[in-house]
C-alpha cells in the first residue's frame, strides 16, 4: 500500500508535499482524501486532463497511507493520481496568502535582497574610492566592469539556481551562497591589484548574489498570490536598504580604519544578517517534476519575449546615476566629498519606498500599468542630470530617481508571475532565463558609459543612460498592448 501511494503522488504530478503523516487507519484520514479526490477533479482535474498532465488511475486509494521522503526530509501525503494536491505548486487555492510563517519568508528574503542587489547598489560608493585611491591608474570604464561583472553573475547564475532551487536544494543554495558572499568580502579587504579585486568583488561576490537571488524570489510565490506584489516589494526594498546601509557604513568607517578594515566589517555584517534567512525560510512545496534549466516556448508569448527585451534594455541604462553620480558630484565641484559620498546612500534610501509602493499599486493596477510610467519618468530624470548644478538640485533629482527606478528591479518578477499563472510550476524557470537575458544588459552597459564618460564627459552618459530608459518603456508599452490590448484603463 504504501508503494502504491507513492506512485499515486508521483504519476498524480502532485508536487513534494511537507506534511505529518496521517493515521493509516482513521476516519478522519480517508474523508481528507476524499476531499482532496473531489477538489483536485473538481476545480482543476479536468483542466489538467485537457492539458495532458492527468492520468488514469490504475489502482484505488484505499486507507489514505503516505510514504516517507527518501532523504529524510519529510513525508509525501498519500492523493490520487488524477488532480492535483492540494499542496501542490498549482493549486492557488492552498496558498496561504499571510500568517506569520509567509511573513517570514518576506523577512529572510528582505535579507537575501539587502545582502545581495544591496551589495550591488553599493558599488558607486567603491567606483569612487577606486577611482581616486585604490586604482588611480585603472580608467572609470575598467573599473565599472567590476561592478557591472558582479551584477552580471547575480543575473546569470539566477538562471541555474533556479532550477536547482526546483530541484529541492534550496537550503544548499542558501549556505553556499552566503559562504561565497563572506569569503568575497573577506577578500577583497586584501586587494592591491585590479585583478584581485576583480577576482574577489565581481567574481565570487558575484556568484554568491546569483545563488541567492532567484530562489529568494521563486520561495514567495508558493506562499503568495494576490499578495505577491506586495511581498516581493518588501522584499525587494531590502536591496535599497543595503545600498543606504553599507554605503554610510563604507564612508564613515574608511577615515579611521581604512579600507581593508571596512571591508572586513561589512563582511562580518554579511555573516551576521544571513542567519535569518537561515533560521526562518522554509519551501512549502516543490514542483514534481526536475525543470529543465529553459522554458524555450515560453518566449513564443510576445508579451513574455517582450519584456524581457524591453528590460533588456532598461537595464542597460539604469545604473548610470548610480555608478557615475558620485564621480560626477566630485568632479563637477557640485558637492563636498562628504555630502558626495552620502548621494548614493539618499538615491537608495528613496528607492525603499520606490520598491514597496509601485508594488502594492501592481496588485491593483497590473504590473505593466505601474512599470511602465516609472520607467519613462527614470528616463526623464536621467536626462535631467544635465543640468543639475547644485547641491539641493542634485539631492532632490536624486531622490525622485532612486524612487521610481526602484520599481525596474522590484516588478520584473511580479509581471513574469502575470504571465505565467497557467504555468506556475514553471514560473521559477521562467525568472531565471528572464534574468539571464536581462544581465547582458546589466554587463555592458555601465562600461560602455564609462567608455562614453572617457570620451564625451558626463553630459553625453547621462543622454545614453536616458534613451535607453525611454527606449524601454516604449517596449514594455508593446509587451502590454499584446498581453491585455490597449486599452487605458485594462488592468495589466
Amino acid at each position: 500500500m504504501q508503494d502504491r501511494a507513492l506512485r499515486n503522488v508521483n504519476d498524480g504530478d502532485g508536487g513534494a508535499v511537507y506534511d505529518e503523516k496521517p493515521d493509516a487507519n482513521s476516519k478522519a484520514s480517508s474523508e481528507s482524501i476524499g476531499r482532496a479526490r473531489e477538489e483536485g477533479d473538481g476545480e482543476i482535474g479536468a483542466e489538467k486532463e485537457k492539458e495532458g498532465y492527468g492520468q488514469e488511475e490504475e489502482e484505488e486509494v484505499g486507507s489514505g497511507e503516505s510514504g516517507e521522503l527518501g532523504d529524510g526530509g519529510g513525508e509525501l501525503e498519500a492523493v490520487p493520481s488524477r488532480g492535483v494536491s492540494v499542496r501542490d505548486v498549482n493549486h492557488v487555492a492552498s496558498i496561504p496568502n499571510g500568517g506569520l510563517v509567509a511573513w517570514l519568508q518576506v523577512l529572510g528574503a528582505f535579507v537575501l535582497f539587502f545582502n545581495s542587489w544591496g551589495i550591488i547598489n553599493t558599488f558607486g560608493s567603491y567606483q569612487a574610492y577606486y577611482e581616486t585611491n585604490l586604482l588611480p591608474s585603472s580608467t572609470p570604464s575598467a573599473i565599472s566592469w567590476i561592478g557591472s561583472i558582479q551584477a552580471f553573475l547575480l543575473l546569470i547564475v539566477g538562471a541555474i539556481s533556479g532550477p536547482i532551487y526546483d530541484a529541492g536544494y534550496f537550503r544548499s543554495l542558501l549556505i553556499g551562497g552566503s559562504f561565497l558572499l563572506v569569503l568575497g568580502q573577506m577578500m577583497l579587504s586584501l586587494c592591491h591589484a585590479y585583478w584581485q579585486v576583480l577576482l574577489a568583488q565581481a567574481f565570487c561576490i558575484g556568484i554568491g548574489c546569483g545563488m541567492l537571488f532567484i530562489p529568494s524570489v521563486a520561495i514567495l510565490n508558493t506562499y503568495f498570490t494576490t499578495r505577491i506584489g506586495m511581498a516581493v516589494g518588501l522584499a525587494a526594498s531590502g536591496s535599497s536598504f543595503g545600498g543606504v546601509i553599507y554605503p554610510i557604513v563604507f564612508h564613515n568607517l574608511l577615515p579611521k580604519i581604512g579600507f581593508g578594515w571596512t571591508t572586513r566589517v561589512i563582511g562580518f555584517l554579511i555573516l551576521a544578517t544571513q542567519f535569518l534567512p537561515t533560521l526562518f525560510m522554509r519551501v512549502r512545496v516543490l514542483p514534481a517534476k526536475k525543470r529543465s534549466l529553459l522554458d524555450l516556448r515560453a518566449f513564443l508569448i510576445p508579451a513574455y519575449s517582450l519584456q524581457v527585451f524591453g528590460f533588456f534594455v532598461g537595464f542597460m541604462g539604469l545604473y548610470m546615476p548610480f555608478f557615475y553620480s558620485q564621480v560626477y558630484a566630485l568632479t563637477r565641484h557640485i558637492t563636498n566629498p562628504d555630502l558626495a559620498f552620502y548621494l548614493l546612500a539618499i538615491m537608495n534610501s528613496s528607492s525603499i519606498f520606490g520598491r514597496i509602493i509601485p508594488n502594492f499599486l501592481a496588485d491593483k493596477l497590473g504590473g505593466f500599468n505601474v512599470v511602465i510610467p516609472c520607467t519613462l519618468l527614470s528616463g526623464i530624470l536621467c536626462f535631467c542630470f544635465i543640468r543639475a548644478s547644485s547641491s539641493a538640485g542634485l539631492i532632490v533629482l536624486m531622490s525622485f530617481y532612486g524612487f521610481f527606478s526602484g520599481s525596474f528591479v522590484s516588478l520584473p518578477p511580479t509581471i513574469i508571475v502575470q504571465l505565467s499563472l497557467d504555468a506556475r510550476d514553471k514560473i521559477g524557470t521562467r525568472l531565471g532565463q528572464s534574468f539571464a537575458c536581462v544581465a547582458l544588459g546589466l554587463l555592458i552597459g555601465t562600461p560602455i558609459g564609462g567608455a562614453i564618460l572617457d570620451r564625451s564627459g558626463f553630459d553625453a552618459v547621462w543622454v545614453f543612460g536616458g534613451c535607453l530608459l525611454v527606449g524601454s518603456g516604449t517596449v514594455l508599452v508593446l509587451a502590454r498592448g499584446v498581453f491585455r490590448g490597449w486599452g487605458v484603463m485594462v488592468k495589466a
